[in-house]
């Protein structure tokens, strides 16, 4: 395809999901589905006009997907909840850390014995499809900040969560094939990768997202008329933070999702003034304003155009994504691997993820099936391929997970309107 094909098609795309949004919300289809099957009709299982090979072009598709990662992360951060606490976080801090830990142990006995995969291949295969996708999952995610759902408040805050704490388990599969060093008995990956990477990704997170919202307060204080550009400001927020990750080897997604909860909440608590606050209320549904609060908030302000920037990131890797595709990808092992991964894999996880813990039943069985894979399944992949991933290995997985994360945009597309309207129907009966 040429660069003149392209621009048509994406432009031709664009048009018809924005010209058909609302009879898309209306029907059980998504606009991920669109772009998956576009790219399947233009790739090698149509016509084949193009054919992206993720192997050979894994260095541009890691960067790609790592940029859709972090915005997606951002914008999930800037929607949740103030205050945080952790009555209300103890749900989802359960499904991204138990029930995630648990999906790469039964993923690897899976990949061991079924798909005789070496232990470290299947490790890394467990923490590459573990962690749910905070790009594709947007039909379960919270709006806003004051969406009382609890299943949606739990999807978005626990994918906003394991996209960061899978990397320890990535950095375990490569150990274990020889890829990273894990030290003496484990020692240094417990201790860096685990550990110190996990709390100091948290750590600076936080402390750049409460320097940002008190800085921008000050200065809205200071100069009333001061006006910001909210949109660099978040994007700013999202490098700085993983710049700083990165340099000392912390995990940045962890990072950004941090720095975005905190500003969300450091502006939330500075325009009510010093005082805490009271548990379960949320500002904007106050009725006391401050001068800042006439202002709308850098958090909320900047979050429509990292939404826009989401999903034109969503179009061109889902498009990516069929056009890697081929009739012969679909083989049984594919297919029966996604299926354990999605029937078997993931509602158990969860419901041993969630003991002990007050979630509603109904939120556990829709949060034991929504577990969408996708565009970080894809950034995890191609980070180990980027690490030394021998071929063999990387067609495999390649081969397994581009598969796993087609399903799942298949499957839970279609399942997730329908699904959420009955327990809706249910929740108010």
């Amino acid at each position: 395809m040429t660069t003149a094909t392209w621009f048509i098609m994406i432009g031709l795309l664009l048009l018809l999901v924005g010209f058909t949004y609302s009879n898309l919300r209306s029907v059980p289809t998504t606009s991920a589905i669109l772009y998956l099957l576009v790219g399947c009709i233009v790739g090698p299982m149509g016509f084949g006009l193009f054919h992206f090979n993720p192997l050979k072009e894994s260095a541009l598709l890691e960067i790609l997907t790592e940029i859709a990662v972090l915005v997606s992360l951002y914008c999930a951060g800037v929607k949740m909840p103030s205050p945080v606490t952790f009555r209300r976080w103890r749900t989802p801090l359960q499904l991204a850390v138990i029930s995630m830990a648990i999906t790469v142990g039964l993923v690897t006995v899976f990949g061991y014995y079924w798909l005789s995969l070496p232990l470290g291949a299947a490790v890394l295969l467990g923490a590459v499809v573990a962690p749910t996708d905070p790009v594709l999952a947007t039909e379960v995610q919270v709006r806003h900040a004051d969406d009382p759902d609890h299943l949606r408040f739990s999807l978005t805050c626990e994918a906003g969560i394991n996209d960061g704490s899978a990397f320890p388990f990535v950095m375990l599969g490569l150990g274990l094939l020889g890829l990273h060093d894990l030290g003496d008995s484990g020692g240094r990956w417990l201790l860096m990768d685990v550990l110190w990477a996990s709390g100091a990704g948290i750590g600076i997170g936080i402390a750049m997202g409460c320097a940002a919202g008190w800085l921008i307060y000050r200065l809205r204080t200071k100069f009333e008329d001061t006006v910001f550009l909210e949109s660099f400001l978040g994007l700013g927020l999202i490098a700085l933070a993983y710049g700083i990750c990165l340099l000392v080897d912390a995990w940045g997604f962890l990072g950004v999702f941090s720095a975005a909860v905190a500003l969300r909440h450091t502006e939330l608590r500075l325009a009510r003034g010093t005082q805490a606050f009271p548990a379960g209320v949320t500002t904007p549904g106050s009725k006391v304003k401050s001068r800042t609060e006439t202002h709308m908030h850098v958090s909320e302000s900047s979050l429509m155009f990292n939404e826009h920037l989401e999903r034109i990131a969503e179009i061109v890797l889902v498009l990516l994504i069929g056009g890697s595709l081929f009739w012969n990808s679909w083989s049984w092992r594919a297919v029966v691997f996604a299926g354990f991964l999605f029937i078997i894999a993931r509602p158990l996880s969860v419901y041993l993820g969630l003991l002990g813990s007050r979630a509603p039943m109904r939120v556990r069985h829709l949060a034991g099936w929504f577990g969408v894979r996708g565009i970080g399944s894809m950034y995890y992949l191609m980070y180990a391929i980027q690490h030394g991933l021998p071929e063999e290995l990387a067609l495999e997985l390649l081969h397994l997970v581009l598969v796993t994360v087609a399903l799942s945009i298949l499957v839970h597309g279609v399942s997730v309107k329908p699904t959420i309207a009955h327990f809706w129907h249910r929740q108010s009966s």
